[in-house]
């Protein structure tokens, strides 16, 4: 079972250390880290894309409410932890996902996170639907494709709060991996999605797309250049991104470059 990656956020030592004890204490649960105010969770939810966010309500700066209304689409699951009761309905009008009253019980805990869980495995199941929902019509719109087993995919589906966004192929211009999600990059957006890289990259024209990296996928036509010096590499972007090349794979990045 993959582990639950849970982000901590509470401006009360004493609380956040609580809270961390009683994560140790769950089956298949891992601290993704904890933020002391607001400001701190906002960054660390970007940068490490936590499954979920214990989320205190009244923090100075930015209010647990005000982070859950910066998180936009991409937003994990919020589960506030407030000792104000008051506060429950507020929070669920802003679409959190659940709430836990000071001091937390082992148990609420508990039940809270297996409830996440089965959110998180039920948004992995409806993107896997859309997955599948594009094959369908790709198949429908094109019917040589039937015979064509290996065709790739044009466009990707993404599954947001609040809808369905649909990222063509030809947008992508590279792929990050984040342990168990990928980052798709176009241009000055990105999109994270549940599935790994490997699984991503079978579903990508290789004539189109090189692993440079175990954690890294670039469209070629976007490389304008590539530098490598002492066994480290890079390649330079159109957008201007640089993206590291592992030794590894530095060897069919050269054969390709060659074959240009």
């Amino acid at each position: 079972m993959t582990p639950l990656r849970v982000l901590i956020v509470d401006d009360e030592p004493l609380a956040r250390r609580r809270l961390e004890i009683l994560l140790r204490e769950q089956p298949a649960t891992e601290l993704a880290g904890a933020a002391s105010d607001g400001v701190a969770a906002a960054r660390m939810i970007a940068e490490r894309a936590p499954d979920v966010v214990l989320l205190d309500i009244k923090m100075p700066g930015l209010t647990g409410l005000e982070v859950l209304d910066g998180l936009g689409k991409e937003a994990p699951i919020v589960i506030f932890v407030t000792a104000f009761d008051r506060f429950a309905l507020d929070a669920f009008d802003r679409a959190a996902f659940d709430y836990l009253l000071k001091p937390v019980e082992p148990a609420r805990l508990a039940a809270a996170l297996t409830r996440a869980r089965a959110a998180l495995a039920n948004r992995a199941a409806a993107e896997r639907a859309l997955e599948l929902e594009e094959i369908l019509r790709n198949l429908r719109s094109d019917p040589a494709a039937v015979a064509a087993p290996s065709a790739y995919a044009r466009e990707i589906w993404i599954q947001e709060r609040g809808g369905r966004t649909s990222v063509p192929v030809a947008a992508i211009d590279w792929i990050a991996a984040e342990r168990d999600y990928v980052r798709i990059h176009t241009g000055a957006r990105s999109f994270l999605v549940r599935q790994s890289i490997g699984a991503l990259a079978e579903r990508l024209d290789p004539g189109q797309f090189l692993r440079i990296h175990r954690s890294s996928l670039v469209r070629t036509d976007r490389i304008v250049r590539i530098r490598h010096a002492a066994g480290r590499g890079a390649v330079m972007l159109s957008t201007g991104v640089e993206v590291a090349v592992s030794r590894r794979h530095m060897g069919a990045l050269k054969a390709m470059s060659r074959g240009c």
